[in-house]
């Protein structure tokens, strides 16, 4: 089966860090950004400019984005924050205000977020009189070297994630670490999961990642996506390695959102790898090593959570499961590895040998 292959070209386009991130800098940034005010002729040759942002962070970032682009008369859409408002309903709020707006197919929306706003701005903007350009400024970690590049969108339906949506590219991605800096540790941890995820199917020295070197990484892992991308838009094959940890993980994270304690992404995702790394050990013999040692990391991981399951939560996570786009019909496929760098697409696995792999995620991490 084809693996991923070692990335050498990226085509993610990277902003210069704000005063060199250094935290006392955030009251001047503007002025240090003046001399690119509207940048690229993109925002120039916009009708109008709206950017979609939450409350979470419109009060750090709106104003100083709004000057940096020099787009001050962009017009604000600013939407509660969160996996739970992915949902139709925001979408047809961002769509209202673009109608309100006239907005016409020459506008541009600008998603300035995480992976939630990245989600489902593009999907909004991809669908939107058939399709408006769009422009992702991503202020978490886990949106700079996963959700804003490789040009899918969608939105959570019927309570399960990514269910509707669209592939399509964003016309820039501005990935600037300064962002991070106001960054809560808890979003930070859920950013290294992808980073490891990176590291299991393409390059081993991102298993190396930590809170003290995680910004050296962020870089390499928008190469890895984008090579992997560039081969793959619509995933077809190769692609679907991206997905490695992601079935269980979405379907744990789905399942989270209905209780008192919903976890993140990025914390669903460690999860998720955490049991795709056992089935991998009894499907396709993956040293029992790689396992150990990423168990060892799950705490660091998930030090910031609260985690509650039990065996009771097994057979609603498997229905959440069954939704898995992955999936070939009622056939759940994963993606596994044979070994570190090594991943392997669509490999069947039964019902019962995927409840055996949730036993032993909760066995080890289900309370804390």
């Amino acid at each position: 089966m084809p693996q991923a292959s070692e990335c050498i070209d990226s085509r993610q386009r990277t902003g210069q860090p704000w005063n060199d991130m250094h935290p006392e800098a955030l009251e001047s940034m503007s002025s240090l950004r003046g001399d690119e005010r509207g940048k690229g002729s993109m925002l120039s040759k916009a009708s109008q400019v709206f950017i979609l942002t939450d409350e979470n962070i419109a009060p750090f970032w709106l104003p100083e984005v709004e000057y940096w682009l020099g787009c001050e008369n962009a017009i604000e859409i600013v939407i509660r924050p969160g996996e739970q408002h992915k949902n139709l309903q925001t979408v047809q709020r961002i769509w209202k205000t673009l109608m309100k707006h006239h907005a016409d197919r020459n506008a541009l929306l600008i998603n300035l977020g995480g992976g939630t706003i990245t989600d489902l701005g593009g999907f909004a903007a991809s669908t939107y009189k058939r399709g408006i350009k769009f422009i992702n400024v991503p202020t978490t970690l886990l949106g700079m070297i996963d959700a804003s590049i490789g040009g899918k969108t969608g939105i959570d339906f019927g309570g399960a994630k990514n269910q509707i949506g669209t592939f399509a590219e964003a016309e820039e991605v501005i990935v600037d670490p300064v962002f991070l800096e106001t960054l809560p540790t808890r979003e930070l941890l859920s950013g290294l999961s992808e980073i490891l995820k990176c590291g299991f199917i393409a390059d081993s020295n991102l298993l190396n990642v930590s809170l003290e070197n995680y910004q050296q990484y962020i870089a390499r892992c928008g190469e890895i996506k984008h090579e992997i991308v560039a081969q793959d838009p619509t995933e077809k094959g190769l692609r679907k390695v991206l997905n490695f940890g992601h079935s269980l993980g979405h379907a744990i994270e789905s399942h989270c959102l209905t209780t008192d304690y919903p976890l993140l992404h990025g914390e669903a995702v460690a999860l998720g790898m955490l049991g795709s790394l056992w089935l991998s050990v009894k499907q396709l013999g993956l040293n029992e090593t790689v396992l150990q040692d990423f168990a060892k990391q799950v705490p660091m991981l998930l030090s910031e959570s609260e985690i509650a399951l039990s065996e009771a939560d097994i057979e609603p996570i498997l229905g959440y499961l069954v939704h898995d786009k992955k999936n070939k019909g009622e056939t759940m496929q994963f993606v596994l590895l044979e070994a570190v760098g090594k991943p392997v697409w669509d490999v069947m696995v039964d019902n019962d040998t995927i409840k055996r792999s949730l036993e032993y995620i909760i066995n080890e991490y289900g309370k804390q």
